[in-house]
């Protein structure tokens, strides 16, 4: 009960601190095990084989969090059944100035231009053996989310080093090619420049026996045109699914908070329709066996019930975690499980 109570507290008492300052040392603590674990309560009704993966529920931490690995320990002690780890980048590099992370307390939201702040392959490749070799647990999955670096002569090549890097350490592989922040990267998703992509992808995932499962992380900006395309040519190459999705870069009418016109990406409630909206025009484009991992603007049991009833296999925390603690991955799976206890009764 203390435990729940303190998890409940904290994301209030962190407000206090600048937006980076707070993750930082919200990151810090889970990294030396300084965070009480909370128990989520894994269900039974809620595991999932998905990607060949057996995952103990459908609700993971999405990419952006702990970009260096630096943490899976501590956040896994908080009931995650999956945290996807990154952006990393090839090479080592600060990101953009500060400040460069901003809260909007009216709109339960967040605008961040970090630009791929990284440590680089060899690090976070070094973390993320490390955790498995001595404190991984049965059930818990890994993603590594890879990036380019700002200034690469060839950005698709940067993905391929980061896949061949990682494809024997992490679970799966997410290819990062929507953030809004470095710039032209989002070029990446459409036309020749998605086909050379994927077939460069494809030309790596065919040098491993058993290469790890693949996906494209995509933004919301796209229309429902580029976004069918986009999910089809996906599905066609080989890959296995989508991460939907990354931040956006509207400013919606409604939004309150005297940040609203910071540049970078808007992540939380104010993404949550275009969010929903591109997982139902994903979801319409391919195949049922396609994976759609839902992300952006889920902050309730109700709304991670509905991106599942809506086709997504797993769903993504990030804004709504920062704003609700880890009180609300039990949140989110009690609804889950509410069904099914009326069926039991």
């Amino acid at each position: 009960m203390m435990s729940r109570m303190l998890h409940a507290l904290a994301p209030r008492a962190l407000r206090i601190l600048a937006a980076e300052t707070a993750h930082e040392l919200s990151l810090g603590l889970l990294a030396r095990g300084l965070v009480p674990p909370l128990a989520a309560g894994r269900r039974a009704a809620a595991s999932r084989r998905i990607m060949g993966l057996d995952f103990v529920h459908p609700v993971g931490l999405a990419a952006g969090f702990d970009k260096d690995a630096r943490a899976l320990k501590g956040l896994f002690s908080l009931g995650f059944a999956f945290v996807e780890a990154g952006t990393v980048t090839p090479l080592p590099q600060p990101g953009n100035p500060r400040p460069r992370l901003f809260r909007l307390s009216e709109d339960r939201a967040i605008i961040n231009r970090m630009g791929f702040n990284s440590c680089g392959l060899d690090a976070f490749a070094d973390r993320l053996e490390q955790w498995r070799q001595s404190a991984a647990r049965p059930g818990q999955i890994v993603g590594a989310n890879v990036g380019a670096n700002k200034e690469a002569a060839d950005r698709v090549a940067d993905y391929v080093t980061g896949f061949e890097r990682l494809a024997d350490l992490a679970h799966y592989i997410t290819v990062n090619v929507s953030s809004p922040n470095t710039p032209g990267l989002r070029g990446l998703q459409e036309g020749g420049e998605l086909v050379r992509l994927l077939e460069a992808l494809n030309g790596a995932r065919a040098g491993h026996s058993a290469p790890p499962p693949t996906l494209l992380k995509v933004a919301p900006d796209l229309d429902d045109e580029a976004l069918t395309h986009l999910a089809r040519e996906t599905e066609a190459a080989g890959l296995q699914g989508l991460v939907l999705t990354n931040t956006t870069i509207a400013r919606p009418d409604s939004l309150r908070s005297v940040t609203r016109g910071e540049s970078g990406g808007l992540s939380g409630a104010p993404l949550a329709p275009l969010a929903r909206n591109a997982l139902n025009v994903a979801r319409e484009a391919v195949s049922e066996n396609f994976v759609l991992v839902g992300a952006g603007g889920i902050a309730s049991g109700a709304e991670a019930a509905a991106r599942l009833d809506a086709g997504a296999s797993l769903v993504q925390l990030y804004t709504g975690f920062v704003y609700r603690g880890a009180p609300l991955i039990g949140e989110i799976l009690k609804t889950l499980a509410a069904p099914q206890a009326l069926k039991d009764d």
